[in-house]
């Protein structure tokens, strides 16, 4: 007896999640369906951190797979104390089987990881099918080790898709596996 193939999440989204995302959204082309298009993760870079922030990089290279870039201020702004030039940020986007793989460990090991989880907030979409979410502690990422953390610092993961609704959008995450909470 032959073992059974383990489909990653790209496979399984094209041969099963799509022709069931086709009729459930009573779509008539294939092609119609609403699909991933990027992930970004950023994690914002605090003034008294400006200094020495390669700790967020080396955390972001560890959670993504590859390196972010480092993002500067374009602007000076007095009352933030930012100067034009200063370091403000890092991301890293990511896209095919990386993004697919990323949103794979994203629901099923991160978002079981977090303390008190009860679901994923439904409010976090941008109104075209686009999904937001936050984190306050990078610590639930299983390639960060809890023994090497010098700091701990949050994060964001912005997902991207072809949807051009909210309700194609979530559709399309629930079919992914993203646990909503339910609406009362």
């Amino acid at each position: 007896m032959a073992k059974a193939e383990i489909k990653n999440l790209q496979t399984r989204f094209k041969e099963d999640i799509a022709p069931k995302l086709k009729e459930e959204l009573g779509l008539n082309n294939v092609m119609s369906v609403p699909k991933l298009s990027k992930v970004v993760i950023n994690s914002g870079i605090s003034h008294d951190q400006k200094k020495d922030y390669q700790h967020i990089v080396e955390n972001l290279t560890l959670i993504a797979g590859q390196k972010p870039t480092v993002n500067r201020s374009k602007l000076s702004v007095s009352n933030f104390k930012i100067r034009e030039g200063d370091v403000v940020g890092a991301s890293v986007t990511l896209r095919g089987k990386a993004m697919y793989d990323f949103i794979n460990k994203l629901v099923n090991i991160v978002f079981p990881r977090v303390r008190d989880f009860r679901g994923i907030s439904p409010k976090s979409f941008d109104g075209q099918g686009n999904y937001s979410v936050g984190f306050k502690e990078h610590v639930m990422f299983p390639e960060i080790s809890p023994d090497d953390i010098l700091k701990i610092h949050g994060l964001q993961v912005c997902i991207s898709t072809t949807a051009k609704t909210e309700d194609e959008g979530k559709a399309l995450l629930t079919a992914l596996g993203f646990p909503f909470k339910k609406q009362l």
